[in-house]
């Protein structure tokens, strides 16, 4: 049997996992594997990035979109180091990835050699936020043992990130292993006597309430909770940024549960006596900093549905823990056969009522009106279009207002990260365009846009296109905001200083833009929807403008009240 380099055969293995993309920053340490690339065009492409941060995003977008990993490349020490946002956000997002880190030659490990870092300490388990598993491949012939099981351990039980160290030396070992047969996640069933449980729980119940979100869905787990939902008619909120698992348009949405919670939301899920709670880890953010429900032991009653044993009665005892996946947990859910009347029928309804009560904005000064402008998107962008964001107030004008028809209609459309990581959006968009084809587009904040901003020439370099809306208002203001919480009229460190983000973006490739009134922002969207190029639009935000709900002196002003 011939042999063949090992980088070629790790591309080999990428293949036959069915990757398409692949996302990085080059480093000598991987040459071998670039040459892999180089000769299996046409059947994987490698996207050559400008920063390992905006890589591992990209990568882990793609994970979102295709629910298979994302995968990104590396070198050592300093790459590594730069792609740990994504790995980071591929763990809290509970998303499928595989970051693969060219390192050291073997002969040189232990020595603290040039950009040597031990990675099983930096992104091991241990750390309980960066990675599912790390390892290091240093015998050629064991490339596809371990390209195989990365995937499966990213895809199986709670989704997430594994890391593979490939030493120099090793990717340019000649060997005839060949790739090992395409890997798919594993379908966890619930037992039967759980779900008879969980019926029975609900036939008890009176207030019921569905928490949906999480990692792992797809369109056939997606519609067998809509079954399950319509046949018990029960009302359904999507955990924070997973706001297209359920249909936002459907009269059993509810609402996000997320930051900027509507009261309404918040005091219903409260008064609740029953959450079952589909897929989320039931984080900060979804429990409203462990409040809504009250750990450890909420005062409704809990039925946990997750695909990690092991995230299961850890931050919240369960009064009934079922370890599924998605679309085995929906599939064993949408056959519970419900009575011809539930006693809940006007709390679903005045559940949704209350979420399109919240759809009518407070008015807020200024000459831009978000809510005008984000219904601008609603008419005009695609049923399947993507939209992503970073990480900042910019973001709850598109949670508040945008409704995804989402994962139902068999589309991922939101990419956004429960992490918080800011700069997530720009390189989110961007991978989305490339992988999907679709229109992509991404809300950006002033601070959050420069974090990733350089991004822009990867998309103009792979053809890419992407539609940005910067809102500008000149600070870090979710930072602001608190500052005026907590230290009124002390204002440090979030002030910015901005370039020209219509010319810097001309200065990419993309197309810029500007404007200050409500009135310019369609004929703007329309024509950035129309050509072949990427566009940002910058918009000129009033600073007062801080919040879907108040203005950032009204926050000034409550909190002088209260230290008087």
């Amino acid at each position: 049997m011939t042999k063949k380099l090992a980088g070629h055969l790790l591309v080999d293995c990428l293949v036959a996992q069915g990757v398409t993309h692949a996302f990085g920053v080059p480093g000598e340490s991987y040459l071998a594997v670039l040459d892999g690339f180089h000769a299996r065009q046409g059947q994987i492409e490698f996207i050559t990035c400008r920063q390992e941060g905006g890589a591992a995003f990209m990568a882990e977008a793609h994970g979102k979109l295709t629910g298979r990993p994302g995968v990104c490349l590396v070198t050592r020490g300093p790459g590594a180091t730069n792609a740990s946002i994504g790995v980071h956000t591929a763990f809290q997002d509970s998303t499928p990835m595989v970051l693969l880190v060219g390192d050291v030659a073997s002969d040189c490990r232990d020595r603290e050699a040039f950009q040597e870092v031990d990675y099983s300490s930096f992104f091991g388990p241990s750390t309980k936020g960066f990675a599912k598993r790390v390892e290091r491949i240093d015998d050629a012939r064991r490339i596809p043992e371990y390209i195989a099981r990365a995937f499966a351990t990213a895809m199986n039980g709670r989704p997430g990130p594994v890391v593979l160290v490939l030493p120099e030396d090793m990717l340019t070992q000649m060997t005839d292993a060949q790739p090992l047969p395409r890997v798919e996640p594993v379908q966890a069933w619930s037992d039967p006597g759980s779900v008879r449980q969980l019926r029975e729980m609900l036939l008890k119940s009176e207030r019921p309430f569905v928490i949906a979100g999480g990692g792992g869905w797809t369109q056939q787990s997606a519609q067998a909770l809509q079954r399950f939902a319509e046949n018990w008619k029960l009302p359904v909120g999507n955990a924070f940024r997973f706001q297209d698992t359920f249909d936002n348009h459907h009269p059993l949405y509810a609402g996000d549960v997320g930051i900027g919670l509507n009261p309404k939301l918040a005091a219903r899920i409260q008064n609740s006596d029953l959450i079952i709670a589909i897929g989320p880890r039931l984080g900060e953010m979804t429990t409203g900093s462990y409040t809504l429900l009250q750990a450890p032991r909420p005062a409704q009653k809990l039925v946990h549905i997750h695909a990690s044993a092991e995230e299961l009665n850890r931050v919240y005892q369960a009064d009934l823990a079922i370890n599924a996946t998605m679309n085995a947990a929906a599939s064993s859910l949408e056959v519970l056969t419900a009575p011809v009347s539930l006693p809940w029928e006007a709390w679903t309804d005045a559940a949704h009522a209350d979420y399109l009560a919240n759809l009518e904005p407070q008015k807020l000064p200024g000459d831009i009106d978000m809510p005008a402008i984000v219904g601008m998107l609603q008419k005009h962008l695609p049923p399947d279009a993507v939209l992503t964001n970073g990480a900042g107030n910019f973001a709850s004008w598109i949670h508040r207002f945008f409704r995804h028809h989402g994962l139902v209609k068999g589309f991922k459309t939101q990419l956004a990260p429960t992490v918080g990581a800011m700069g997530y959006g720009v390189p989110a968009g961007i991978a989305a365009a490339i992988t999907t084809g679709r229109v992509a587009f991404t809300i950006a904040g002033d601070g959050d846009f420069l974090m990733n901003g350089q991004e822009l020439a990867t998309a103009v370099q792979h053809g890419a296109k992407s539609i940005i809306v910067l809102l500008n208002n000149g600070m870090y203001g979710t930072i602001r905001m608190h500052q005026e919480k907590e230290y009124p009229r002390h204002v440090s460190g979030s002030r910015l200083h901005n370039p020209d983000f219509a010319a810097l973006a001309r200065a990419y490739g993309y197309a810029g833009v500007r404007i200050t009134r409500t009135e310019e922002f369609e004929a703007q969207l329309l024509a950035a929807l129309a050509r072949s190029e990427g566009t940002v639009i910058e918009v000129m935000l009033d600073p007062e403008v801080i919040t879907t709900r108040g203005t950032l002196s009204a926050i000034t002003q409550n909190a002088l009240s209260k230290s008087l």
